[in-house]
């Protein structure tokens, strides 16, 4: 479930238009074919209404209707009839998943809480939505309250619910605790599905991911370039790319040529820069700079891995500068359709050089001029 356009838009300083909402949200189900797309939050702004109405209507004109969710909150059903207005028919219930939350930000006992929660699951039911929940703050609940979330999923087993969202809400989970703590929930809970939601605070989303799927979450929620709160949510194609090369008996829908195009036309469309070392959709991660790296690539592909830029729609770059060898400029003049002797190219490899060192950013289109020179 690809959660952009909800918890992607929480990234300080992102908004995005209704009719980029609506773009984006195509291009996600249609190109990159993920299965589900969270789009916004209930109650927020006309604006997010009008959002939302945009992409209801299309899904429901092309048959994704159903891979189109909102979060919602408890609130006396408020959140229903927004939902219903705005033509959607799948909501994600927020809900405390951490004792801690409950008593000190609700400051209601757990019974209170589960009787609001049941309230508004029978009112959703009764007006034709699906309903999923999330359980806030679930990593700390495990940590810290396990008997309160334990409490919890008994009372869910009784409600009329698809999946159980389970957010490492403040990404403070180690590889080792998510694979505890979905054990534990799966081993007990096993005809229930849930996914995982994990957070990048500590650089451990993809991570926390995979781990996640390994020990048998049936969902991941993930955003494009790891847009999110704070430092994000683990990213689509990070995530993607490692299933498919590390997780190999489990199968995605998604397109991984088009995570690449997706990623800079969410670039695009939210101001939020993509670190050019960002694995698989930033600039960099396809270009060598170091000349014995180029040299090997030219030899029998030695500093080749698995992540070949072609899955993505991309080419391998060599860059130019100090650092570049012979090598690095071969194949740059060969992409050019220049041959140079070895006397010649070794003339051309020293002036780079001696660019390099004063700074200078030398491109592949400046070759010619260089050997004009």
């Amino acid at each position: 479930m690809d959660t952009t356009l909800r918890d992607g838009e929480q990234t300080s300083g992102v908004s995005f238009s209704a009719s980029e909402k609506l773009t984006i949200a195509q291009l996600l189900l249609t190109e990159l074919k993920v299965d589900r797309i969270e789009i916004a939050s209930a109650r927020v702004s006309e604006g997010e209404f009008q959002a939302v109405k945009k992409i209801t209507s299309w899904a429901a004109a092309n048959g994704f209707l159903d891979k189109v969710e909102v979060l919602t909150f408890v609130d006396g059903g408020t959140s229903v009839q927004w939902m219903l207005d705005a033509g959607a028919k799948v909501m994600n219930l927020l809900t405390k998943g951490s004792l801690n939350h409950l008593q000190h930000q609700l400051k209601k006992t757990p019974e209170q809480h589960f009787k609001e929660i049941g309230e508004t699951i029978s009112l959703a039911k009764s007006k034709g939505l699906a309903v999923n929940v999330y359980l806030e703050d679930w990593s700390n609940g495990m940590r810290n309250s396990a008997n309160y979330v334990f409490q919890y999923l008994d009372f869910l087993q009784t409600q009329p619910v698809d999946r159980v969202l389970l957010p490492d809400t403040l990404g403070i989970l180690t590889p080792y605790e998510v694979a505890d703590f979905i054990k534990q929930l799966i081993a007990r809970y096993p005809n229930t599905h849930f996914d995982f939601h994990a957070h990048n605070d500590y650089d451990l989303g993809t991570a926390n991911a995979l781990e996640a799927v390994r020990c048998g979450v049936h969902g991941l929620h993930l955003t494009v370039n790891g847009m999110g709160e704070r430092a994000g949510n683990a990213p689509l194609a990070s995530v993607i790319a490692v299933l498919n090369d590390y997780q190999t008996d489990v199968k995605t829908s998604v397109c991984e040529k088009s995570l690449y195009r997706v990623s800079k036309l969410v670039e695009t469309f939210s101001g939020f820069r993509i670190p050019v070392n960002k694995p698989v959709v930033g600039e960099n991660v396809f270009t060598q700079t170091a000349g014995i790296h180029a040299d090997g690539d030219k030899k029998n592909n030695l500093y080749h891995n698995d992540l070949m830029p072609e899955r993505f729609g991309r080419e391998r770059k060599y860059a130019l500068g100090k650092t570049s060898g012979k090598a690095n400029i071969e194949n740059n003049l060969a992409a050019l359709g220049i041959q140079l002797s070895d006397q010649d190219l070794k003339i051309v490899t020293q002036r780079i050089i001696e660019l390099g060192d004063r700074k200078e950013v030398v491109t592949q289109n400046d070759l010619p001029y260089i050997i004009s020179d």
